[in-house]
């Protein structure tokens, strides 16, 4: 097939911090290269989804007169705090209790979606061609094996594969360095990875899952800059993570929970745990009155410093959340993603203007000279901890560390057992019983998917692809009641009965691209692929 070719000097896959940071960077140090980006959801922001307390030392860096720029960051923290939360209680924790990297003095509220969409206000001054509605479908080798760019995906295929009335090929865009900036769990950095053994010698990679809604309360009940962090309830034992509520302007909060994808109850359902932890006290009586106004779900690549891959290969770098490069023991992954963009663009420039070639080696002295490097390598240890003692004593391990030790540990703590492996079968655990939504605090999954704007062309190839479709019932159902049916938070895959048959129905259109069945199925037997371009949620102000 004829398709339509571009030649770029470098070619970003996504439009998030990290690859619109290495776009502006790279425009900046050399404004004669041509930098395309492109993006697969319908508009830059429309699939950024995080808390978000911003940390803005990268920004400083990029953008030093931000403010002046007027960049969307208005909601200063003034008011930090941490609760253990008990079913129908809390304890707050005094600020000497807490790990010193969890406080956010100097770091701001945010939506991470607007910030993008000025970044990229940023990156079109400056000379950078942006194409949201493109996903990157597939990668484009040499004779030698290097990276020399990317496919954008077909448009109008139908469900059997074949050219409908509309189709339209998808275009080859070459470049002398491509950088991959497709977020957590991108399924092109994952071909990489595996492809070029990127991560040999590390530990794998962990993630959690993350939602998050956006409301707006009461002004009574509004506290502009605060921060709340809980923990404990409502997870139990058989599963970590931590809850946040954020107050913004505008008589907004964004609050959500984050489950740590090594839980182990195959009847756990994240999204209901989420939903119960709404009536809790301490988070009702901010809500109270509210109104729900969006919803979405994400997952977060949380292995840090011992998972991060070598992110340079022949033709391109990871960066961002593609590499892992999120401070999990901060709970912030923004300004890590800005940063590891920025530095490869200045590795980048530096190739492409003749002044250093890139190589792993010329990259990693780059990194290891960075703040960033320090800052991932000081907290190597916290995930590890909490896999490994839970919360409590995994806390207690964190503290220690770094107000006693100042994050020079001499030891490096190992978490070997990647998460899909953790899930236990049924015979260990009985089913739980949710309470059903009340539409007031707590809501059911498809009345959540409708305000994330999700949409995918109906008539479009299944972008949820099983690798042996036999197995979801022959072995997930027996073994682990098929838990896509609970941890998928869009209610994208379920078990239907079809007489005396059963099989898995997946409603693709459901998705919100959270990437959670390529992560947390027991046999990996789930490969996600981008659908369409422009399809999936269209998050605003998140």
């Amino acid at each position: 097939m004829e398709r339509e070719t571009m030649e770029f000097d470098v070619v970003i896959v996504g439009a998030g911090p990290a690859g619109l940071s290495a776009a502006c960077r790279l425009k900046q140090l050399a404004p004669e290269l041509m930098v395309c980006v492109v993006e697969k959801g319908s508009e830059v922001g429309a699939h950024i989804l995080s808390g978000a307390l911003f940390e803005p030392r990268a920004l400083n860096e990029l953008f030093p007169d931000w403010q002046q720029r007027q960049a969307p960051l208005t909601t200063a923290v003034n008011k930090d705090a941490l609760y253990l939360l008990k079913e129908n209680g809390e304890v707050e924790l005094p600020g000497w209790a807490i790990p010193p990297s969890m406080h956010n003095n100097g770091n701001y509220i945010i939506s991470l979606g607007n910030l993008c969409r000025w970044l990229a206000e940023q990156a079109e001054a400056l000379g950078v061609e942006i194409y949201p509605g493109f996903p990157a479908a597939d990668i484009l080798y040499g004779a030698d094996n290097q990276v020399i760019g990317i496919q954008t995906g077909d448009m109008g295929r139908l469900k059997d594969g074949s050219e409908g009335p509309q189709f339209q090929p998808g275009m080859q865009l070459l470049a002398k360095y491509t950088l991959f900036a497709e977020g957590c769990r991108g399924h092109l950095g994952k071909e990489l990875i595996e492809r070029f053994a990127l991560d040999k010698g590390k530990d794998p990679q962990h993630y959690a899952l993350g939602f998050k809604e956006l409301w707006r309360i009461p002004k009574a009940q509004h506290q502009p800059g605060l921060v709340v962090h809980g923990a404990g309830w409502p997870l139990d034992d058989t599963a970590s993570g931590g809850s946040f509520l954020y107050h913004l302007d505008d008589d907004l909060v964004s609050v959500g929970l984050i489950v740590d994808l090594n839980y182990r109850d195959p009847y756990l359902s994240p999204f209901d745990e989420f939903q119960r932890l709404k009536h809790h006290p301490l988070f009702a009586k901010y809500l109270s009155g509210g109104e729900r106004l969006s919803y979405g779900a994400r997952a977060i690549a949380k292995g840090g410093f011992n998972a991060l891959p070598q992110t340079v290969f022949p033709g391109g770098l990871l960066i961002g959340c593609d590499a892992g490069t999120l401070n999990f023991a901060k709970i912030k992954g923004s300004h890590t993603a800005m940063k590891s963009g920025m530095l490869a663009a200045e590795a980048v420039a530096a190739t492409l203007t003749g002044s250093q070639p890139l190589t792993p080696q010329s990259f990693d002295e780059r990194f290891t000279q960075s703040w960033l490097y320090q800052e991932l390598y000081q907290h190597r240890n916290f995930g590890a901890a909490l896999h490994k003692w839970g919360p409590l004593w995994g806390g207690v391990f964190n503290w220690f560390e770094q107000k006693c030790l100042a994050n020079k540990a001499p030891w490096t703590l190992s978490d070997a057992i990647a998460d899909h492996q953790q899930l236990e079968t049924i015979d260990s655990h009985r089913p739980r019983e949710y309470p059903k939504p009340d539409g007031k605090l707590s809501f059911d999954r498809l009345s959540s998917v409708f305000i994330s704007n999700t949409n995918h062309e109906e008539n479009q190839p299944c972008h949820l692809k099983l690798k042996d479709p036999s197995l979801p019932v022959s072995y997930n159902l027996p073994h682990f009641a098929e838990p896509a049916q609970r941890y998928c938070p869009a209610g994208v895959y379920e078990i239907v009965e079809e007489g005396d048959a059963r099989r898995l129905q997946i409603n693709a259109q459901n998705c919100i691209h959270c990437k959670t069945c390529d992560i947390k199925d027991p046999s990996l037997n789930i490969r996600w692929c981008p659908p369409e371009g422009g399809g999936g949620p269209n998050y605003p102000n998140m």
